[in-house]
Order: structure tokens, then C-alpha cells, then sequence
């Protein structure tokens, strides 16, 4: 055999050796050094406002009334979705139009023949009294925290954990404040440091957005607009939100305003022939926008800021 084959047969052997010995690496590597779906555990212990509880690492088949926003958010749909009557959260739809409606007292007959596999409440005050153990019997419950619900970021951290989507609720909000922080140079190059207030049109009612209430928030917070005055000496929001009559409004020296309320609400044509309205700062200079959804402005949740905060942009850079 000539020295050039002999060569030739020597590098292919090695080669061989050095193919099979990798494959053998990576197989070992395989097996033992990284976990598989087999492996991965049925069960997870999390910490909720009733203490520690035990719920599934995966699971398919939630109900969560009110923390509809975060699921959405993170790509899950829920078996059925919170309603009071016919009435659901509007914003929500192109994603949950096809979902029951449950409605928001969660009737046990109906939470049973939904089958989830786990239950999560907004807050301890949403489970009706005397039922938390009941529940418990359906499939495993998890309770928000009061302030874990109250702040959407929060909240949406810990559907993540629930859901075994960390990585994905911390990209969420890495997105989010992106687009706030564009969104207020937008704001801020439109109108200066003028000042602007939210009103929440309901059932002939006048509601005034608080700073802390709601998507707010996003307004005062996100977006860094100056409240006016009358919005400023309010004081923190409570869970019983009090309407504001239009004798209080003769006050609002805001030199914007933003209204929210279903089209045919019998407020706005209360405000169409009212003097007081007709006599403020922000109505005589034309500066009132309108948005017939108000659904996305009253829950805390992502997908709801992110569309307030596409509101305030149309209404305040037009």
C-alpha cells in the first residue's frame, strides 16, 4: 500500500473515532444534564395570598375572571371568560369571542362543568364567601394578592410564574415601556406641559379618573402628563369609585379632556346642553376627545394600557 492511501485510510478512521465519540458526548449530555418533558415535575408549590399552595406546571384549562388581560397576553386562552350578564370586557374580544361567558360570581355548577384544572382569583374579596373550599375541590386554586392585582406589572409577573412563562411576561413589559417611552416624546413634543383629565361616562354618571385609578396610570405615569389641578387634590382611589356631579366639574381647569363611555349613554347629551360643560377651558378650545370602548380604561392589564396609551396618542398628537 503506497504511503499516500495509507494516509488517506488513517484520517478517515480518525474521523470516524472523532464522529462517534461526539455523538456519544452529546447523547450523555442528553440524558443527564438536561431535563426532558418527561421528567419535568406535574406539579408546582407557588405563594398566594392564602399562603402556599400546590397547583400544575402546565395547565390547560383555566378560569381566571378578571385576569383575562394577563392570560391573553401571554398567548393562553381561558375556558370561559368573566361577564356580568352580557356584559364582557369589550377590548378583549378579537381574542375571546368565542369563549364562554362565566359570570363573575363563578356559580359552582357552571365552574364544574367547565372542568378547569386550575381556578385563579383577582384578589381574596372575589371569592364569595364560605366557597374557597369548595372550589378547592374542583381543581387547585391560586388567589392574587391585593397589590399584585392592583399593579398590572406585577399581576402579569405572576400569571408568568403560574403558567411556567417567566421569560415571556419579562419580555412583555421590556416592550411595553418601549413603546410608553415613545410614546411620550410623541405626547410631550404635542402638547407641552398642558394638562389633561379623564372622565368616564356612565349611565348618566360622571366618573373622574384619579391619578392611581385604573389606566390613569398610563396617563400620568407611563406617559408623563400633568394632572390639572382638581385631578391632583383628589384623593387616592378607592374600590368604591364615587361618580362627580357637573357642579364639581365646573372646576376642572384641565386644557385637555378625554371622555369614555358607550355611544348613546344619556350623559352626553346631559354635557351637549349643560352651561357648565360648555363653559370649560378644554370644551371652548375644541380639545375633547371621545373613545366608545371605555373597557380597556378601567382594568389594570397590559393589553388594556397599551390601548390606552394608542388613545391618549390619537386624542393628544392629532
Amino acid at each position: 500500500m503506497s504511503l499516500f492511501k495509507k494516509n488517506l485510510l488513517f484520517a478517515a478512521v480518525i474521523c470516524l473515532v472523532l464522529v462517534f465519540t461526539a455523538a456519544c458526548g452529546n447523547s450523555k449530555d442528553s440524558n443527564s444534564g438536561g431535563k426532558s418533558a418527561k421528567d419535568e415535575p406535574k406539579e408546582q408549590t407557588l405563594t398566594d395570598a392564602k399562603g402556599k399552595v400546590t397547583i400544575p406546571t402546565h395547565p390547560k384549562r383555566i378560569i381566571a375572571p378578571y385576569l383575562e388581560d394577563a392570560l391573553v397576553a401571554l398567548g393562553v386562552k381561558p375556558v370561559a371568560q368573566w361577564a356580568i350578564g352580557d356584559t364582557v370586557q369589550d377590548y378583549l374580544q378579537d381574542q375571546l369571542s368565542d369563549v364562554p361567558k362565566i359570570e363573575w360570581n363563578l356559580p359552582l355548577e357552571q365552574v364544574m362543568k367547565d372542568k378547569p384544572d386550575l381556578i385563579i382569583f383577582s384578589s381574596p374579596g372575589a371569592i364569595q364567601e364560605g366557597q374557597y373550599d369548595k372550589y378547592k375541590k374542583i381543581a387547585p386554586v391560586f388567589v392574587y394578592k391585593d397589590a399584585t392585582f392592583a399593579d398590572w406589572r406585577k399581576q402579569l409577573t405572576t400569571m408568568g410564574q403560574i403558567l411556567g412563562k417567566e421569560d415571556e411576561a419579562k419580555q412583555k413589559i421590556s416592550d411595553y415601556d418601549k413603546k410608553a417611552a415613545d410614546a411620550k416624546a410623541k405626547v410631550k413634543k404635542a402638547i407641552g406641559d398642558d394638562t389633561v383629565a379623564a372622565i368616564w361616562v356612565s349611565g348618566g354618571k360622571y366618573y373622574l379618573f384619579e391619578k392611581d385609578r385604573f389606566s390613569a396610570k398610563v396617563l400620568y405615569d407611563d406617559l408623563g402628563i400633568k394632572a390639572p389641578s382638581l385631578v391632583e387634590n383628589l384623593p387616592a382611589s378607592q374600590p368604591q369609585w364615587n361618580p362627580i356631579s357637573l357642579e364639581k366639574l365646573s372646576g376642572l381647569d384641565a386644557d385637555h379632556i378625554i371622555l369614555v363611555g358607550p355611544k348613546g349613554d344619556p350623559g352626553f347629551k346631559a354635557l351637549d346642553s349643560s352651561n357648565v360643560w360648555q363653559s370649560l377651558p378644554a370644551v371652548k378650545a375644541g380639545h375633547v376627545s371621545t373613545f366608545n370602548d371605555p373597557s380597556n380604561w378601567t382594568v389594570n392589564g397590559i393589553i388594556a394600557s397599551e390601548k390606552t396609551m394608542d388613545n391618549a396618542v390619537s386624542a393628544l398628537t392629532k
